[in-house]
């Protein structure tokens, strides 16, 4: 007999169905686990597609207090050597507020991560780094300029042209000097554009947004598009948006009205994906008293979204990723729980007016130590990274082969 209880119902759905019907069911995806160049005790992954390699970032634990930030670059299917671009005793390690790598129009390189700046629990600042090669790194500068011992993260890097890149964060300025639970402290969410010398002058860009959600920003054809959790006096926790273009940057409007209120913030951030002027949105909320993950896209570079499509099998915990494939089709993954009450990843190819069955990408934990999941497209390989949270914790990788319907 069969043992179903690993088995997601999704899945468990089909074989039984195929098996009552005598029909013989498409197969599903089946992305392949590779071998992961973290070693053991790393996680907080993140990952980017350059024009020819593989980016792939993460944080390995080195003793008590001690991290090293590492790289390393899949170029031509091999992996380079392990890079470390930085360490020591003041990394801000967090599980949802994790390090970041993106190529740079000229070639080069930069990368982003979290330095404590004080004693308080909540005391740290970004710090931005660039170099030429991936191996050596240049003094690290910070795109806010305020000198207080307060929260500044969830970071959003975009390349613009040359070596300069846009940078996004949340920012708890007005936090310092107060105390817990002040109204008037408020996180806000800011951007600047960088150079290797430094940034420019920084812009609020929402003078009230969620404490701890992940920003998400792309660059279109028509300018800059920024995703992120909002928080209005009521306390609605709804997914807003603000675009930069040749007039300057809009105000605030939302991507959907979900009308999720909540008194505190989830933890559970956007993610965008573009080509051109199609954008892709993906994110969770509550609906009424479902939690869901939900899916809408553009062809304006942002400007207006289609009316959202909830992808999830019924019991989301959200960590959403996505991108577009070549036909303007989106990939999306979540987390969803499993009925041994674990985790699994799934992942699921939509278009506007399509929607396949989702696959399964790896079984994995509900455990902040999980972390967020995350997907990239270099041309027509998809890849897969996730932190097995089993002590030691491990990133893991795997990779799809684009299906030839995907890549049309």
């Amino acid at each position: 007999m069969m043992d179903t209880s690993r088995v997601p119902r999704f899945v468990l759905g089909s074989i039984l169905f195929g098996a009552l019907s005598g029909a013989k069911a498409a197969s599903p995806p089946k992305p392949i686990e590779i071998r992961s160049p973290a070693s053991a005790g790393s996680g907080e992954v993140n990952l980017h597609a350059g024009r020819d390699q593989l980016y792939m970032t993460w944080l390995a634990a080195k003793g008590e207090k001690q991290h090293a930030l590492q790289l390393a670059v899949l170029h031509h299917k091999k992996w380079s050597t392990t890079r470390t671009i930085t360490e020591g005793d003041r990394f801000f390690a967090n599980w949802a507020d994790f390090p970041s790598v993106v190529e740079l129009a000229d070639g080069s390189c930069a990368a982003h991560w979290l330095r404590r700046s004080g004693d308080g629990r909540y005391a740290y600042d970004v710090m931005v780094s660039r170099s030429k090669d991936g191996s050596a790194w240049e003094a690290p500068v910070t795109p806010h300029h305020d000198g207080t011992q307060t929260e500044h993260g969830f970071v959003s890097l975009v390349p613009l042209d040359g070596h300069e890149m846009s940078a996004v964060w949340l920012d708890g300025r007005t936090f310092a000097g107060k105390e817990e639970g002040d109204p008037t402290a408020e996180s806000q969410l800011r951007w600047t554009q960088f150079s290797p010398g430094g940034s420019a002058s920084e812009v609020v860009l929402d003078a009230r947004v969620c404490d701890c959600c992940q920003t998400a920003a792309v660059r279109t054809q028509s300018g800059l598009l920024v995703a992120y959790r909002d928080r209005s006096e009521e306390e609605v926790r709804d997914i807003s948006l603000v675009r930069r273009d040749a007039s300057g940057w809009t105000k605030p409007y939302a991507l959907a009205n979900d009308g999720w209120k909540i008194p505190g913030c989830p933890v559970n951030g956007p993610a965008l994906d573009a080509l051109d002027d199609d954008v892709v949105a993906a994110w969770y909320t509550m609906l009424g008293e479902k939690s869901a993950v939900q899916v809408a896209f553009s062809s304006d570079g942002g400007a207006t979204f289609s009316a959202p499509q909830r992808i999830d099998e019924g019991q989301a915990l959200g960590r959403v990723d996505v991108i577009l494939l070549p036909g303007r089709d989106a990939l999306v993954t979540w987390m969803e729980t499993t009925n041994t009450g674990e985790a699994s990843i799934l992942a699921r190819r939509l278009g506007k007016s399509r929607m396949d069955a989702p696959f399964h990408v790896a079984a994995t934990s509900a455990k902040r130590a999980s972390g967020f999941p995350r997907v990239v497209r270099l041309h027509d390989t998809l890849y897969f990274a996730w932190t097995d949270a089993t002590e030691p914790a491990q990133v893991r990788l795997a990779k799809l082969e684009l299906p030839s319907s995907w890549r049309k």
